[in-house]
Parts: C-alpha cells; structure tokens; sequence
C-alpha cells in the first residue's frame, strides 16, 4: 500500500508539473468569473481531513478495489493530457473566454464536452478507490465545480459559435460519454 500511494503522489506531482508547463503556450484570454482557485479549496479540504481522520481510517485495503481504482487513476490522467494536447493552444484555465476562439470537436471532445474536467474526475475517483475513501470529497467538491465551470463555458462557446455548437451539443455528452 505503501508503494501504491507513493506511485499515484508521484504520478500526480508530474501531471500537474506537465500542467503548469504545458500552460505557457496558450492563448490569450479573459478570464469571466472569478474565485479561489479549486486547488487551494482542495488542499485547505484535504488538511481539515487529515485533522478529522487519522491516515489508514479510510483506506482501502482490497487489492482487487486497488486495481480497479489504478485503472480509472491512469485512465483518467491519460484522457485529461490527450485532451490538452489535442486542444493545443485553445486550452485556459476554467471559464476563460479566448480573444481568438476556435471550436474543437474532434479527438477526445467528439466523445465528451470537457474531457479534461472528465479525466481529472476519473483520477481522483481511481485515487480514492486506490488509496483513500475521503478523496470522494474532494471528488465531489470539485465534481460540482467542474459542472458549473462547464456550464458557464457552454454559455460562453453557444454565444460565440451560435449555430455550430448547438449541433455539436446535441451529438456528445457534458462528462461522461451516452450518459451526462
């Protein structure tokens, strides 16, 4: 166990480090609401739970159920990277509106709307079926951030391609593909 929750930190820390990297090439934008970001939601959540639960209460102990929460984990990291490189330069960060706008619809966005929000959503659900149960907290928290952030984008993407991304709207799925 010990050895599993070091590969997925490990994992985690190269993701976001690629992240922050991958970021410096994107185009200009605005940003149209503001807040906190979620990150530092997530760790001042993560401390209160670290607080509340001593480490190992909630831990998963079925290596089977560890598998499982591996699979989503990689899956779920590997979506969300495939779908900021497919969107290259169109990537921001949540609710920004690009000053040059291009609609992307192909490669990982012809299955689902917000396939990076889907593939950070399926990490964090295989980290807490790998690892830990309370990261189904942080797994709803920024689940309903990410539906409201894809919301607002919606709003912003059926102003500036009216006709276009009401099509494309109506053949894929917001997060999760046939479903929602």
């Amino acid at each position: 166990m010990p050895t599993l929750k070091a590969v997925i930190f490990v994992a985690w820390i190269v993701f976001w480090v690629y992240w922050l990297i991958s970021a410096a090439g994107a185009k200009q934008g605005s940003r149209t609401w503001r807040t906190r970001p979620p990150g530092l939601m997530i760790l001042v959540l993560g401390f209160v739970l670290l607080r509340v639960f001593r480490p190992g209460t909630l831990a998963v102990h079925n290596s089977i159920v560890q598998g499982v929460g591996m699979v989503l984990f990689a899956s779920g990291l590997g979506l969300a990277v495939w779908a900021r490189i497919y969107i290259g330069q169109n990537w921001g960060m949540p609710m920004t509106e690009k000053d040059e706008p291009e609609l992307v619809t192909s490669g990982p966005y012809h299955f689902v709307r917000h396939p990076i929000y889907a593939g950070v959503l399926l990490a964090i659900l295989g980290t807490s079926l790998a690892t830990n149960v309370y990261w189904l907290i942080a797994f709803a928290v920024l689940g309903a951030y990410f539906i409201y952030s894809a919301k607002v984008e919606e709003r912003l993407l059926t102003s500036s391609f009216p006709g276009e991304y009401q099509r494309y709207r109506t053949n894929s799925k917001m997060l999760i593909p046939f479903v929602l």
